[in-house]
Order: structure tokens, then C-alpha cells, then sequence
């Protein structure tokens, strides 16, 4: 059952609330009574109200006086005014009324229907209102805990992935029947792309439930861990050509193994989606003294309508970057990292497609990137 919708009335004539209220009576609607702007400022303290139906002229304190202050708050910002006059049409203070933050201004004698029609509007807006803010709390709740099942799953998983592979390696380099070897071979294949996979599912759920993927940081040579990537993948794509250009100094502070993942998802992107003759270009610029640049260029091109989507985790459509194995999580993920090294990565796709990633040497230094 919803909540009573709550509508404060001011008006310093007893007459006038007595009127007002058989008005706006509804059981789903509690009314509010304030007979001065003072004791209205209190009842607005302790409740929230949808609608405020102010009289305007009233001793002390008059109704563009309290509007003013209701205006100030941001507890009252934005309640809507309808301010009720016996006074004369003046045109001066209808717009003072509507600078105030009015919705509506009606002159006595009032029409109750009309009025009646006016408070529903607002009374069904709150109504509304309110339930999509419930329905938000409850779906992010469950968006919590979904992560919260992913990242417990993904840790539990881990082990007895481990023990697969370990003994998937064990069948590999024991047995000497080949049809074994070849069934170790492919339970060590699945079993490292479905560890890949355990792992993206955790860099997500750290990424969005502790605010960032956590960095181990210590000081070391980026281009060794380049070329260590780089010698990997050319194993792995033998013919596919792999481009290196270094130039000056590439020691820092930052996490290598994340940074290594960095560097493994952008090649492994550019060696899958580049084409099978043009080589990728690694390009490493340490001549800064405050950042690293690392870029690397293949000759696919990104379609302009996956363009601004393509850090987006779980990306769907034309997927024309990313791992075809994985679950749409590479590119997101070096985002994250890039991000937790207080750098960050940009995408260039013209005739040729370009990552580059900026990473300061140091947590403490301000850099503009």
C-alpha cells in the first residue's frame, strides 16, 4: 500500500482551511494545516510535502515571504506553490508570485472543481514520483547483489579451474599416448579461456563494487613488459607481423601485471581485427618526464556507431573491436586499469585504428594528460 500523499494548506482564517480541506479531501491524501508562515516552516521541517496551497496575504509573514524561504531550501526546493488571494487581479503580483517559484495563482472565490483538478495533477505526479524512486532503489539493490553472486562465483570457480589445468598439464607432459596429449592439449585450451573469462568477471565486479580495480604498484620497466606481451602474442600468430618502436626512458611506478593485461588485450585486439597482411604497431614514447604513452595501431577500422560504446562493458551490436572469446569485457577492463593508474585511453579509427593509452610514472605526480 502507497504512502499517504501529504499537502500543506496555509491561510490565516480558520474559515478558509475548513474550505480548502473538504476541497482536497482524499483517503490516499493527508492535509496539512498551517495557520501562519512560521508554524508552516515547522510542519515542512518534519514532513515532505507534494503540494503547498498558500494564502498570500497573511500577518508576519505573507505568502511570497514563505515561498521565499521555502525556495532557499533544498529540503523544499522544489515542492510546488499555489498561492490563493481575495485580493484584487493585480497583474504586479501574479508575477511576483510566479518569480517566487508559483505553479499556479488563483483568485477567491474558488471554483472547487477546478481546484480539485489542479491538486490531482500534482497529488498523481508525487504519486508517480515516488514509485519510480522505489523501483530504482529495488533495482539497484538487485544489481548489487547480482555482482555480488558474480564476484563470489568467480572466486569460488577459480580453484577448481586450477586443479583442471593442473592436471590437464599433468596428462600433457606424462602420457605418452598421443590421443591422450591431444585431449590434455584441449582441456588446457578450454581451461585457460574459461580462467580468462573468471577473471574479466571479477575485474568487473571490483571495478563497480570497490570503486575501481585495485592496483599493486612497484617500480619497473614498461618497455620489458612490451616486449615480453608482444613476444607472447607473436607466438601465438606467427604470421602476423608485430611492429616495436621504443624511444626514451620507461621506468615507473605502476602495477606490471595490470598493466601487462593492458597491453595483452589491446595487442591481442589489434592482431584479431587488423587484417591478415598489415602489421600492428606497437609504439612505446617515453621522452616525457612526467608520463609514458603507449599506442597501438592496426589497420581495421571501428564503425562510427560502435565508436562512442566501445569501453562499454557487454557492448552489443557490431562488435568490431574486442576479443571473440571473451565477454565484451577487454576493452572495459583496460579502461579501469588505465583509470586506477590516474591515466587515460583514447581510440582514433580513421583509415587505421589506434589505442592510446597515458599512464604518469607516479601516483603523486599531477599531470595533464
Amino acid at each position: 500500500m502507497q504512502p499517504r500523499v501529504k499537502c500543506l494548506i496555509v491561510d490565516d482564517r480558520e474559515e478558509n482551511l475548513l474550505a480548502l480541506s473538504r476541497v482536497l479531501q482524499r483517503d490516499d491524501v493527508e492535509l496539512l494545516e498551517a495557520r501562519s508562515g512560521a508554524e508552516a516552516l515547522d510542519l515542512l521541517l518534519t514532513h515532505e510535502v507534494a503540494l503547498a496551497l498558500l494564502d498570500v496575504q497573511m500577518p508576519d509573514m505573507d505568502g511570497f515571504e514563505l515561498a521565499e524561504l521555502m525556495r532557499g531550501s533544498a529540503r523544499t526546493r522544489h515542492v510546488p506553490i499555489i498561492f490563493v488571494t481575495a485580493g484584487a487581479q493585480d497583474q504586479r503580483r501574479v508575477f511576483q508570485g510566479y518569480e517566487t517559484g508559483a505553479v499556479d495563482f488563483l483568485f477567491k472565490p474558488l471554483d472547487p472543481r477546478i481546484l480539485k483538478n489542479k491538486a490531482d495533477v500534482f497529488f498523481q505526479l508525487y504519486q508517480q514520483k515516488q514509485q519510480l524512486a522505489r523501483e530504482l532503489l529495488d533495482r539497484t539493490e538487485t544489481l548489487r547483489l547480482n555482482e555480488m553472486f558474480t564476484a563470489v562465483l568467480g572466486h569460488d570457480l577459480r580453484n577448481p579451474m586450477n586443479a583442471i589445468l593442473t592436471a590437464a598439464q599433468l596428462l600433457e607432459h606424462k602420457s605418452t599416448d598421443d590421443a591422450v596429449r591431444k585431449t590434455a592439449a584441449r582441456m588446457m585450451s578450454s581451461a585457460k579461456r574459461m580462467s580468462r573469462l573468471i577473471e574479466d568477471m571479477l575485474d568487473l565486479t571490483r571495478a563497480r563494487l570497490a570503486g575501481g580495480i585495485p592496483l599493486k604498484r612497484e617500480r619497473g620497466d614498461l618497455a620489458v613488459l612490451i616486449h615480453r606481451v608482444v613476444q607472447e602474442h607473436q607466438e601465438a600468430f606467427p604470421d602476423r607481423p608485430i611492429e616495436v618502436l621504443c624511444e626514451g626512458d620507461f621506468n615507473g611506478d605502476w602495477d606490471p601485471d595490470r598493466l601487462t593485461q593492458v597491453a595483452s588485450n589491446l595487442i591481442g585486439n589489434a592482431l584479431q581485427h587488423g587484417g591478415t597482411t598489415a602489421p600492428v604497431q606497437v609504439r612505446l614514447d617515453g621522452t616525457r618526464a612526467d608520463i609514458v604513452t603507449l599506442s597501438v595501431t592496426n589497420a581495421g577500422r571501428i564503425s562510427p556507431a560502435v565508436l562512442p560504446h566501445i569501453f562499454d562493458p557487454f557492448r552489443g551490436g557490431e562488435r568490431a573491436i574486442g576479443r571473440n572469446d571473451g565477454l565484451g569485457l577487454g576493452l572495459f577492463i583496460v579502461q579501469q586499469i588505465v583509470q586506477a593508474h590516474q591515466g587515460s585511453v583514447q581510440v582514433q579509427s580513421d583509415d587505421a585504428t589506434a589505442f592510446i593509452v597515458k599512464v604518469p610514472r607516479s601516483a603523486a605526480e599531477v599531470v595533464k594528460l
